[in-house]
């Protein structure tokens, strides 16, 4: 787990089990297994469809993401990213907030990533190639599939554009 902006913490599903329970805390959970599935009961494949939270799942303290890491940036809802974003934006201020999807590569750096493009100075000005390599050498672990990688690029001037 590692703090890419004051009180914003990424990593992977053992680093929420680590802090889990301890007062303080907001999670994003950036990843369907376990924790999407978990919270809304299912045992099919996928989340029906119909579901009134199929996409985006809101507990105290926690925001649930059906989002899986895809080669195909056509299956990368924008509404989850988003979501995920202002999720962090309003819990910020007032407790630390910890973005995680399994490994700690892939989903959940591409929403910091993201998060800091829309809310900071960090990479103001920056294009696209010039802030994701900046991004990792602050998060190490930046590793982001093809879905997320190519998610981030086509957005990248509807989040830095502040």
């Amino acid at each position: 787990m590692i703090e890419v902006y004051q009180n914003l913490f990424v990593g992977s599903e053992l680093d929420e089990q680590r802090v889990r329970g301890q007062s303080g805390w907001f999670f994003v959970h950036a990843c369907k297994e376990p924790y999407h599935r978990e919270a809304l009961g299912y045992r099919t494949q996928g989340a029906p469809k119909t579901h009134p939270e199929y996409l985006i799942a809101r507990r105290d303290g926690r925001l649930i993401l059906n989002l899986v890491d895809v080669a195909d940036v056509n299956f990368i809802a924008p509404e989850i990213v988003d979501a995920a974003i202002e999720a962090i934006h309003s819990n910020l201020a007032s407790r630390k907030v910890l973005v995680h999807c399994n490994q700690g590569q892939s989903r959940s750096p591409t929403i910091a990533f993201l998060y800091l493009a829309k809310h900071s100075d960090q990479f103001r000005g920056a294009d696209f190639e010039t802030a994701s390599r900046d991004f990792a050498r602050i998060y190490r672990p930046f590793a982001p599939a093809r879905g997320m990688a190519e998610y981030a690029r086509l957005n990248w001037l509807r989040y830095s554009a502040g």
